[in-house]
Order: C-alpha cells, then sequence, then structure tokens
C-alpha cells in the first residue's frame, strides 16, 4: 500500500540525526508488519546537511530487522566506488538479506562529490559501464585481472549471478546503457518516451527487456497524510521546502526530474502539486486506488520523529482499511 525512502538530511533545524537514524531503522520494521511494500534508502555525499553517505550501512542495519521488506539502494554513485570493493558489499549485503536488496546504479550528477574522492566528472559513464561489467563477473565468480590486481569476490552473493541492478537515469544514453549490461531501468519520469526507447535499444541487443519504472511527470514521490493537511503544511512544509530546495540547487537548470521543484516558499511548494504533497485522507484513498501504492518520505528534511509517526499512522489507521474495503 506504501512505500518508504529515506535520505537522511539532518538540516540545523531538524531532528537529531542519531534520532532520525534510530528512527528509520523501526519504522523499516514497523513498516513490514504494516503495509509497507519497498523501502528505499539513497546515497550522496559531502552534503551540509548530512545526506546519507553509506547506504549499505543502513541497508544492512534495516535488512538486519526485517524479514521480507525489499530494500533497494537508489542511486548507488557507482563511479565514486571500486567496483571489485563495492562487489563485495554488495554480496554480504544480499546474503544478510537473502536477496531482498537491489540497486539502481548511476553515474551521479553533483562535481563536488566527484571533487572529494579524486574523480573525474568527464567519463563517468563508461566508468559506470566498466564497473558494472566488473562486478557481474565477479557476481559469477570468476577470477581475472582488473586493473592490474588480480581479484574475486567470496564469498559469493546469496542470488545467483549476483543482486538485481537497476540503471537509473532520465535520458535516452541512459536508456541504451542499461540495455548494453543487461539491466532494467529506473527513470526520472521526465521524458515519456524513454521506455520506448529502452525496449527498442534491447531489441537491438538482442535480449529481453527487464523492468522500466518511468514516473508520471508531477507523480507524488514524497507524500505524506494528515486529517488537517492545512496544520500539517504549517508544521511539516519547512522541512519538504528544505528537501525540495536541496535537490534543486543540484540539479540546476541541466537536469530535470519529476520530483524536481522552483518553490521558494512553503506555499510555493503546496500549489506546485507535485512531487511534494500532504494529502488529506480522502485524497490518499484516492490516490491509493489510482496508482496502486503511496510514495512517501517520512523523515523528510529531517522531519521531528513525531510528525513522522503521525503520517505513517494515519496512513495505517485511516487510509488502508478504507482501500481494502470491499467495492
Amino acid at each position: 500500500m506504501f512505500t518508504m525512502r529515506f535520505d537522511m538530511r539532518t538540516p540545523d533545524f531538524g531532528a537529531p540525526k542519531a534520532d532520525l537514524y534510530r528512527a528509520a531503522i523501526e519504522m523499516a520494521a514497523w513498516g513490514e508488519e504494516n503495509g509497507c511494500v519497498a523501502l528505499q534508502v539513497s546515497e550522496h555525499h559531502r552534503s551540509q546537511d548530512g545526506y546519507l553517505p553509506a547506504p549499505m550501512i543502513l541497508a544492512s542495519a534495516i535488512a538486519a530487522r526485517t524479514r521480507t521488506l525489499p530494500i533497494q539502494v537508489a542511486a548507488l554513485i557507482v563511479p565514486l566506488h571500486d567496483p571489485v570493493a563495492l562487489a563485495e558489499q554488495m554480496a554480504v549485503l544480499d546474503i544478510i538479506s537473502l536477496g531482498r536488496v537491489n540497486f539502481v546504479v548511476a553515474i551521479g550528477y553533483v562535481p563536488a562529490e566527484y571533487a572529494m574522492f579524486g574523480r573525474e566528472m568527464k567519463g563517468r559513464g563508461q566508468r559506470l559501464e566498466e564497473s558494472v561489467r566488473v562486478m557481474q563477473r565477479l557476481f559469477r565468480g570468476e577470477e581475472f585481472e582488473y586493473e592490474g590486481r588480480p581479484v574475486k569476490v567470496t564469498p559469493l552473493p546469496h542470488t545467483p549471478g549476483g543482486p538485481l541492478l537497476l540503471m537509473g537515469g532520465g535520458i535516452a544514453v541512459t536508456a541504451r546503457r542499461a540495455a548494453r549490461l543487461g539491466l532494467g531501468m529506473l527513470a526520472m519520469g521526465r521524458d515519456p518516451d524513454l521506455e520506448t526507447v529502452y525496449r527498442e535499444a534491447c531489441e537491438a541487443e538482442g535480449i529481453e527487456p527487464g523492468i522500466c519504472i518511468n514516473p508520471t511527470s508531477g507523480a507524488p514521490m514524497s507524500a505524506f497524510v494528515a486529517r488537517d493537511p492545512d496544520e500539517a503544511w504549517a508544521k511539516w512544509g519547512p522541512h519538504l521546502l528544505h528537501d525540495a530546495q536541496a535537490y534543486a540547487e543540484w540539479m540546476g537548470n541541466d537536469i530535470d526530474a519529476t520530483t524536481k521543484s522552483i518553490a521558494g516558499t512553503v506555499e510555493e511548494l503546496r500549489e506546485e502539486d507535485g512531487s511534494y504533497r500532504i494529502f488529506s485522507v480522502e485524497e490518499a484513498i484516492a490516490e491509493v486506488k489510482k496508482s496502486g501504492v503511496l510514495a512517501t518520505q517520512p523523515l523528510c528534511g529531517g522531519m521531528p520523529i513525531d510528525y513522522a509517526w503521525e503520517s505513517l499512522e494515519t496512513i495505517v489507521q485511516d487510509v488502508i482499511p478504507k482501500v481494502r474495503e470491499p467495492g
């Protein structure tokens, strides 16, 4: 009925970071028992508000507290990492989770992150492809030489051939890259033709297309539910606005996504009626009936823990029972 995403931003006016991390783990365990169908953690580096830089550590903690909940690391900025070390971490996480973790691999778009790791932005697409091919070979148990090093991953992942990998991105070159690597695709929702490009590229490669998810433009990706939306916007709005503006600053004018906002105030963010939404109970019921799921970001912008629980519990107490009613 609903999904949860955690990026762990901790702005100065938000909840303490230790409380947020504990809450994310508790919410995952609670969500598994109360209608959460999937959970996502993200990766960015050198963010002033403490954005999650080590998603596989948090994913491991969540995997250890849950039994069946699918977990996605999205996106994993592969060119910032050594692919051999990355493959080892992914293999261990695959074992801990019994194959419940999948990964959206991407090139990233923030120059400061590349500077931090001494990487060049130029050529990062080629590095991503090379890294994925290296990881795919390692997941198959191959032993070979990479960059002058003899490499092999042990233990092998729980999932034969390695965990599910999806390509993240929003342009045609990304779709063609996914096809070359034999991956599924998680797009950014701004190009409605991207799935067609992906399927045609797979046909050209002689492979069956994988999963291709391309959100509808304007789809709510950071949703909350409140019995009184006006009161909720007053309390929660500054946290949603912080998150929206932080992403918009990273994306600049060159990157577009269904989650992108140009709002300068809480009122403008609400009026956009875009990715950041606070639904009434009735609106949330209609959204779930229409799309099948409510995409939530409970701790958005360092949301105080009690505010986050208020939204989640409203979903479970007021929305899900109505959606499940016959007729």
